[in-house]
């Protein structure tokens, strides 16, 4: 019995392996260097003032064939929400306010996930999954070569918040809120660096 244990645990984690090990660099993978790689938020407020912050990738990479990209998938720790625009307790209060249930419930979704589903030209088509929640979003991109191996892609992905249960502020859900209002869309600002 132990021994069939054992061997059944065996085949699982190889399971686990390959569904989520990405294809081989002779494939033509890209690993992102999340280092290097960087994730900016804009978030607008009704009266035109904006907070800026960075998020971190935990891991990813483009799959690359004929000098395009074919696909791709791409982790973001969103407990790495951080603020720009502000300092001192203001800084803190606004990181943790992002973080709770009125924002990313981050103690609940650890990490945001986007996964690249075919593109066409300049244009990626995408999904992209915030606590939990998956749409489908599509995006201009820049990809360029290096000759030491490199990639670097860049892309603004705006998003419509409230697709993804993040309603705090919306006008769209709540009266009479005046100048406190918050803009919908938020502008994500990436800029992906990797290696073969």
């Amino acid at each position: 019995m132990k021994k069939q244990i054992t061997i059944l645990s065996s085949i699982m984690a190889f399971m686990v392996l390959v569904a989520f090990t990405p294809v081989s660099d002779s494939d033509g993978f890209y690993r992102i260097d999340t280092k290097t790689s960087s994730v900016e938020w804009v978030a607008t407020k009704v009266t035109g003032k904006t907070h800026t912050g960075t998020v971190s990738l935990s891991e990813g990479g483009l799959q690359i064939e004929g000098n395009k990209v074919s696909g791709g998938k791409f982790t973001i720790d969103m407990n790495t929400i951080n603020v720009t625009d502000l300092e001192g307790g203001m800084k803190t209060k606004l990181e943790g306010h992002l973080k709770n249930d009125d924002f990313f419930s981050v103690d609940k979704f650890k990490t945001a996930n986007l996964t690249i589903l075919s593109v066409d030209g300049d244009n990626i088509k995408a999904n992209l999954t915030i606590k939990g929640i998956t749409n489908e979003v599509t995006f201009p991109a820049k990809i360029v070569f290096g000759a030491d191996g490199t990639v670097t892609a860049s892309a603004d992905i705006n998003i419509d918040r409230t697709k993804f249960d993040i309603r705090y502020g919306s006008d769209s859900f709540f009266d009479n809120l005046g100048d406190k209002a918050i803009d919908n869309n938020i502008i994500f600002k990436v800029i992906l660096k990797g290696k073969k």
